[in-house]
């Protein structure tokens, strides 16, 4: 005989903390994410100089270096599986941090693995994929704790302006590494040149796996478990997926990141007719990731002051035409100069949106719904840059891009009526207590 019963959950008001405090966990977090975007197969330190080596050592086209990078993207497609896990188990009883210690040495062990075997373009496909697919499950652990602090405590705009700064500084170094040490490996073997990014990778996650065994107070005693001893996967997932407020969330968010031709096209307009080197590519990129910096700090000061649908208003109309500068420059300082004020209109939006998501997760399911989100940015830029090739090789030029990834922007603008008005009512910090019901399913 089966029977349903309802239980109802109190979700407990989210508790202000102490300035220093929330400076602790940032610096916590902090650390964590740098080391994540240094040490991931998929982050400019590894990823900038493999893309060269499918460039420029098995001489691909630009099509086939998207059909390379979409298809070793492929666990990064199921990064919400990753978060489940996350959710639903507890390694070695240490949460979050177990995740950490277990699969950020298992990484470490896989990239020295791959170090020593012979590269091509098929082992280095296989390489990335499961480095990947291990790489995910840290990946996981780092996104829930960070969301769960942000709900339990009113300050999903802060971690949302911490996270994004967090992830940039790194991603600005990488990049500006990732092109030169492509030009560095040019005077060595294959074998050798990859030998050095994945033993670089190596060392990265090891420094994960022994970060892991930190337990500082001002982060683990100001987040609680929101899941009981017994954990009922099905009625999660049925209750992640009756969650309405995800949807316009995930919505933006997939039209925020699919941005056709803004990865592969954009690379080989500057290199093939702009003329830059490896090392300049690497800059641009750089330049445009360090100019989101500075709005992403002015985001987490207009937080506590605007609520957050003012900020994905405004966020969203400078962010619309971010790409444009790019029909005006022909030559490689045009560029640079260019990928300066193109960051600088994208990062109020970014921090807004993550902001978004962030308020958006069910309560218990916070890695879930961040994994689902990454999974989301990972499999529509995938195929927004396999669009982008197929428009610029068809017409030539990468103008088509431009308007292409222009008017996929402005359908933003009328998705942000589709939030829940209550969601976004309110400024970081400003403390709502709620009480929701949420039902599970428990079978006898």
């Amino acid at each position: 005989m089966e029977r349903a019963t309802a239980e109802v959950a109190i979700e407990p008001a989210p508790e202000r903390l102490a300035p220093s405090v929330r400076r602790g966990i940032f610096l916590y977090l902090g650390i964590l994410i740098v080391l994540l975007a240094f040490g991931g197969p998929s982050g400019g330190l590894i990823d900038i100089p493999i893309s060269f080596f499918l460039k420029n050592r098995l001489h691909l086209e630009a099509h086939q270096v998207a059909h390379f990078r979409l298809i070793a993207a492929i666990p990064l497609y199921l990064s919400f599986a990753f978060g489940f896990i996350r959710d639903m188990w507890n390694p070695l009883g240490l949460r979050d941090r177990g995740f950490m210690l277990v699969f950020g040495g298992l990484c470490a062990l896989l990239y020295l693995g791959f170090a020593f075997l012979p590269m091509t373009y098929a082992s280095l496909l296989v390489a990335v994929i499961v480095l990947t697919t291990s790489f995910l499950f840290v990946a996981s652990a780092q996104n829930g704790l960070a969301s769960t602090i942000g709900q339990q405590h009113a300050m999903t705009g802060q971690i949302s302006a911490a996270w994004n700064v967090f992830t940039s500084i790194p991603l600005v170094a990488a990049l500006l590494a990732g092109g030169w040490l492509s030009g560095l490996l040019e005077d060595r073997n294959a074998d050798s040149a990859t030998r050095v990014l994945f033993v670089a990778g190596a060392v990265i996650m090891a420094a994960v796996s022994l970060f892991a065994l930190w337990k500082p107070k001002d982060v683990f005693e100001n987040v609680h478990a929101e899941h009981g001893s017994d954990v009922h996967p099905l009625a999660d997932i049925k209750r992640l997926f009756g969650e309405w407020r995800i949807y316009p969330a995930m919505a933006i968010w997939l039209l925020w990141n699919f941005a056709p031709g803004s990865t592969t096209p954009l690379q080989y307009h500057l290199q093939n007719n702009l003329h830059a080197t490896d090392a300049q590519w690497g800059q641009w990129n750089a330049i445009f990731a360090a100019s989101f910096i500075p709005t992403f700090i002015v985001y987490g000061f207009l937080c506590r002051r605007f609520p957050l649908r003012t900020l994905l208003l405004w966020g969203t109309v400078i962010a619309v035409p971010q790409m444009v500068p790019l029909l005006f420059i022909d030559s490689v300082t045009g560029a640079l100069v260019a990928a300066v004020p193109m960051g600088l209109m994208g990062g109020l939006a970014t921090g807004a949106y993550m902001d978004l998501i962030i308020r958006s997760c069910p309560r218990g399911l916070q890695g879930t719904t961040l994994m689902m989100s990454s999974s989301l940015y990972f499999v529509i830029s995938r195929f927004g840059d396999l669009l982008g090739t197929t428009l610029y090789d068809r017409y030539g030029g990468f103008t088509v891009c431009v308007i292409a990834i222009t008017f996929v922007y402005a359908l933003i603008l009328p998705t942000l009526w589709l939030v829940p008005k209550e969601l976004i009512a309110t400024t970081d910090g400003e403390v709502v207590e709620v009480s929701r019901g949420i039902e599970a399913l428990n079978r006898s």
